[in-house]
């Protein structure tokens, strides 16, 4: 049976690992060190971590994969494929090498379009109405590498950061085992990407969830769905970080740029094009609210500007 070594860390890694170690021999787990989460700060291990262990697979957490001692082990593992799913870290050319039938990523995005870090967010944070996931043969570039197969899915209305992650994990780990067979009996092969296609997805930062008001409407109400859970979406109110955890682009007239106003009984915001109506918040220090209640002790908001 061919030994696989999986890597990967967050949620979206799970149904493949799942899946891999159902139909293959899964001889070691690489994934991230465990992190402090939380308001209390708490040392959490990754979601994969406590998948391995939970399958009884040996698993390693190395700060940087270069480090000698992670690079021994993968040897000492002698793996026939390594697969990648939101691993988080550069694969180098030592590891590329590794393998005998090479290293394979799952990336939630139709290739070349959103490489990089953060493909689910740029895709709802663009408004695209479709995306979906690739499995590649992986090379030194940042997802640059020869397609094997791609599956296609819609962004419905409405779809958050998390719930497309979810939806693209599960596709994901389907798409990798229906493609796998194929691959290593040679009857699929690698083809190239269009890099004049190819646009990109960085890695995103807590800073680049502050709402710059600027932007139209629509484009705000779609970085609010598209940042959720990570990195949220916020502004600065009396001194403070305000966030916004759902929202919809509202009446296009009447509308000062920067002005707080009041929409539907809820909350609305001022921004280039239009009103952005403010469905549910989470002021400093409370818990997340409707726009509504927030309305009923929020005297001064009115009177205020973003």
């Amino acid at each position: 049976m061919t030994k696989v070594v999986f890597m990967g860390s967050p949620e979206f890694s799970l149904p493949t690992l799942k899946g891999l170690a159902r139909d293959y021999d899964v001889v070691g787990v690489v994934t991230q060190p465990d992190r402090l989460a939380g308001r209390g700060r708490v040392l959490t291990p990754p979601a994969v971590k406590e998948l391995a262990q939970s399958l009884g697979l040996p698993v390693i957490q190395p700060n940087r994969l270069r480090e000698p001692q992670a690079f021994a082990q993968l040897q000492a593992w002698q793996p026939d494929l390594i697969v990648v799913a939101s691993f988080g870290q550069i694969l180098r050319q030592n590891v590329l090498d590794l393998p005998r039938q090479s290293c394979i990523n799952v990336h939630a995005s139709l290739l070349p379009r959103w490489r990089g870090a953060a493909p689910i967010q740029a895709a709802i944070a663009a408004g695209d109405t479709k995306t979906g996931v690739t499995v590649m043969k992986m090379d030194a570039g940042i997802d640059t590498g020869a397609i094997l197969s791609q599956t296609m899915v819609e962004i419905i209305d409405q779809e958050t950061g998390e719930s497309l992650s979810t939806h693209l994990a599960d596709k994901g780990a389907e798409l990798l085992l229906a493609t796998l067979p194929g691959y290593l009996d040679g009857k699929i092969q690698p083809q190239p990407q269009d890099n004049l296609l190819a646009t990109y997805a960085p890695m995103l930062k807590k800073e680049d969830g502050l709402l710059d008001l600027n932007l139209p409407a629509e484009a705000l109400a779609r970085r609010v769905r598209a940042y959720q859970p990570w990195p949220g979406t916020y502004i600065l109110w009396e001194g403070d970080v305000f966030k916004i955890l759902r929202a919809h682009a509202g009446e296009i007239s009447g509308v000062r740029l920067g002005e707080h106003g009041v929409m539907d009984r809820r909350p609305a915001l001022g921004t280039s094009h239009g009103w952005l109506v403010l469905d549910k918040v989470q002021p400093a220090g409370k818990k997340p609210m409707p726009g509504e209640v927030f309305l009923n002790g929020a005297r001064t908001w009115i009177s205020t500007n973003a």
